[in-house]
């Protein structure tokens, strides 16, 4: 067994990795500014530049680091410059579409806190709110986790649904998704600041 001891009055460093989809983020900014997130956040970056403006408008510093000529791994290697640079201890990815890989996750074990868009394992892969819709579900989902190398597949953390009926449309379950993905990151995310969450394995138990 791993154990540690953090000091209740530690503030942690949560640093935020962003894509085009603003929903994340914006929650997690809100939560923040009204101190239902005890955490700092020292930066935020993105591989992007259309949300530099909501962050900046927050007082957070905005870090545009897009991959250039495909290169990923000099991008990856950019952000772990300014994610230490800025002293996070843990990452979250507000809709980061972007697959991290096992160099960049190397020491960041059960510190970086990913949203899928579905109740994992179902649906995985591209549009899974079209899939869902399609298979005529009643039920779907969205999964917090922390990032392993394997896609998708690290300790979940919450899982957080919403019921939809034969009236729903494609577009009303994407509506119904985003707000799943807001709710479910920022419990994750409130848990491990919280230091609420113990990793067994691939398992993890959340004391709420």
């Amino acid at each position: 067994m791993h154990w540690q001891i953090q000091w209740s009055g530690d503030v942690k460093r949560m640093g935020i990795l962003v894509g085009r989809q603003p929903h994340c983020l914006h929650d997690l900014l809100w939560r923040h500014q009204s101190g239902e997130l005890h955490a700092e956040i020292p930066v935020v970056i993105s591989n992007h530049a259309d949300l530099a403006l909501v962050v900046e408008a927050a007082g957070i510093p905005f870090v545009h680091l897009p991959i250039v000529d495909g290169d990923k791994a000099a991008q990856e290697q950019r952000i772990a410059a300014r994610v230490a640079e800025a002293g996070c201890d843990f990452l979250v990815l507000a809709r980061y579409m972007q697959i991290l890989t096992p160099a960049f996750l190397t020491g960041w074990e059960n510190r970086i806190i990913n949203i899928h868009h579905s109740f994992l394992p179902a649906f995985a892969g591209g549009d899974p709110y079209r899939q869902a819709h399609e298979r005529g579900v009643k039920l779907i989902g969205a999964t917090s986790h922390y990032v392993t190398a394997e896609l998708d597949a690290g300790p979940i953390i919450t899982q957080v649904v919403a019921g939809v009926s034969h009236r729903d449309t494609v577009a009303d379950l994407r509506r119904k998704g985003r707000d799943l993905e807001r709710m479910g990151l920022a419990a994750a995310v409130r848990y491990h600041i919280e230091d609420a969450v113990l990793v067994s394995g691939n398992k993890t138990v959340v004391f709420e």
